[in-house]
C-alpha cells in the first residue's frame, strides 16, 4: 500500500481521535477505551514510518543527521505536548483540551501529500531518492 498512505491514514485517524476523546469522555468506559485505544494505536503507529520515510527520501550522507534531527524534533513535541495538555485542561476542561493536538497530524498530512508529490516513497522503499 505504501509509506506515505499509510503514514496519512494513522495521522487521519489519530487526528480524529484527538477531537472525539473529549467528547466521548463521559460516555460509558468502553467506548472511552475504545477510542483511546485506537488512538494509542495510530498515534506510535506514524513515528515508525516517518523514520522509515526518511531514511528512503534524505541523501544517503545525512540519513543519520536527519533521522537525529527528526526524533530530536518528535521528543521535543512530546516534552511540549505532555506540559501543555494540563494548562489546557485548566483551561478549556478535558472535554477540549486534547482537540488541541488534532492541527499536529494534520501537518503531517499536509506532509505526506507533498511527500507523494515529491518522492517516489510510496512504492514502499523500492528506491533511494534524494528530496531536497
Amino acid at each position: 500500500w505504501g509509506r506515505a498512505p499509510t503514514t496519512t491514514l494513522m495521522m487521519v485517524t489519530s487526528g480524529l481521535c484527538a477531537l472525539v476523546i473529549g467528547l466521548v469522555a463521559d460516555s460509558p468506559a468502553w467506548a472511552v477505551l475504545i477510542v483511546a485505544l485506537l488512538w494509542g494505536f495510530t498515534v506510535v503507529g506514524d513515528s515508525a514510518q516517518f523514520s522509515a520515510i526518511v531514511t528512503e527520501v534524505a541523501d544517503q550522507a545525512y540519513v543519520g543527521t536527519a533521522l537525529t534531527l527528526q526524533l530530536a524534533l518528535g521528543f521535543t513535541l512530546t516534552v511540549a505536548t505532555i506540559w501543555l495538555i494540563p494548562i489546557l485542561e485548566a483551561r478549556f476542561g478535558w472535554r477540549w483540551a486534547f482537540a488541541f493536538l488534532a492541527p499536529g497530524p494534520l501537518a503531517g498530512i499536509v506532509a505526506m501529500a507533498r511527500l507523494r508529490v515529491l518522492s517516489a516513497a510510496d512504492e514502499g522503499g523500492a528506491q533511494s531518492q534524494s528530496v531536497t
